[in-house]
């Protein structure tokens, strides 16, 4: 599971362009010695070619995995101790605790003058499994869409460790169960003592900065708090395009409580046939 981490792999990347370092203005900082101590700074792999099944347009896209360096370097170290102890059968717990988020390169983006961008928080349930209790996976699968119809395309930023929101799947099945009792989404998280949303995007932004290259940025959300947070961590000139899709009778009343809670979205978004 950890090969990648092989010192030679590694050499081969770094000298291919393959694996490269940024920091949190997405400007490049060497990869050849240790992170910079109190210095927040991703990783990032790729491009992985990849021909992807979803949406109508299936295009084939670039694919780039991201994950802080600080968090790496925890993670290998350890590996690299189980490894001379012989505890290989413990590295799949290693693996389980590392948020790697991801980067879809969709079309001709890096000549776009405009990029839409999508920035999709990881939802099993509904991305996976189909679930119809959210819109998230008709909303993926849109966004690819639109990103593909774009002159020039786009990217798509799919970010681990936000499931339920930020609160992880375990607690969300607990919200689930709550809200069946008559409790909306919200109310539901505040009922387990957690936050509305606790989501982090200060490393979507890094990736934006990095990938966007200080161009104007379409972003497909319906989250007002989704763009202040982008903007809080430094992007600027952004413009927020709504992104309805999947209402249908299983999620009305979840989406009913993201309009209460602020999202942008009107009685005509949620219409239905």
């Amino acid at each position: 599971m950890f090969t990648y981490l092989n010192p030679e792999i590694r050499k081969k990347l770094i000298a291919q362009g393959k694996l490269v370092r940024i920091d949190a203005q997405g400007a490049s900082l060497s990869i050849e010695n240790s992170a910079p101590a109190g210095q927040r700074s991703l990783n990032l792999l790729g491009p992985v070619p990849m021909p992807i099944a979803r949406g109508h347009t299936r295009p084939d896209v670039q694919w780039y995995a991201a994950v802080r360096s600080t968090e790496l370097s925890e993670v290998e170290n350890l590996a690299n101790t189980l490894r001379e102890q012989g505890g290989q059968h413990l590295f799949s717990q290693l693996a389980s605790s590392m948020a790697v988020n991801s980067v879809l390169v969709i079309g001709d983006a890096d000549q776009a003058v405009r990029p839409m961008v999508r920035v999709h928080s990881n939802c099993l349930t509904g991305d996976v499994f189909g679930s119809r209790r959210c819109e998230c996976g008709p909303q993926l699968e849109a966004a690819i869409d639109r990103i593909a119809a774009e002159p020039g395309g786009g990217y798509l930023v799919y970010m681990a460790g936000h499931e339920g929101r930020g609160i992880g799947l375990w607690a969300k099945a607990a919200t689930y169960l709550l809200q069946d009792g008559g409790e909306d989404t919200y109310q539901a998280n505040r009922s387990l003592g957690l936050p509305d949303d606790s989501r982090d995007f200060s490393d979507a932004a890094t990736l934006l900065k990095y990938f966007g290259r200080g161009r104007p940025l379409r972003l497909l959300t319906n989250n007002p708090k989704k763009l202040k947070d982008l903007t809080d961590h430094g992007l600027s000139n952004i413009e927020r395009v709504k992104h309805v899709s999947g209402v249908d009778d299983c999620n009305l009343r979840y989406l009913e409580a993201k309009r209460e809670w602020g999202h942008s979205i009107d009685d005509e978004d949620l219409a239905r046939d």
